[in-house]
């Protein structure tokens, strides 16, 4: 038990420095906050709400992660390094690729929901 507190510990204290350091995680934060009532007027089911927004928490998710890779890669080396350029580039290129899937869910459910599909 002491050893799942002290993980509780450290998720809160790592989200809570990633919203203090990042305006992107601030903006996906704001984003899930938002998806809630919107998913609930878009999604045509309970399931389907559920699916929107943990789109939009997975764009978080990556873009933690994301976030984590850069300040590591920045705690290496401040000279530039072309090989850690491509990594942040990748990581960059993760959260990319999660925004246009979560588009997609939620062009998909608008779609579905106003009898496109």
């Amino acid at each position: 038990m002491l050893r799942f507190w002290r993980a509780t510990l450290n998720s809160r204290n790592g989200l809570v420095f990633a919203v203090r350091s990042e305006q992107a995680i601030r903006e996906e934060l704001a984003a899930i906050v938002l998806s809630l009532p919107a998913a609930w007027l878009v999604g045509a089911t309970t399931m389907r709400r559920v699916e929107l927004v943990a789109a939009v928490v997975l764009v978080l998710v990556i873009e933690l992660l994301n976030t984590a890779i850069e300040k590591l890669a920045d705690r290496l080396t401040t000279d530039h390094d072309p090989q850690i350029g491509r990594v942040k580039d990748m990581g960059s290129a993760a959260v990319g690729v999660a925004l246009v899937m979560a588009g997609l869910f939620w062009l998909f459910a608008l779609a579905e929901r106003i009898g496109a599909i």
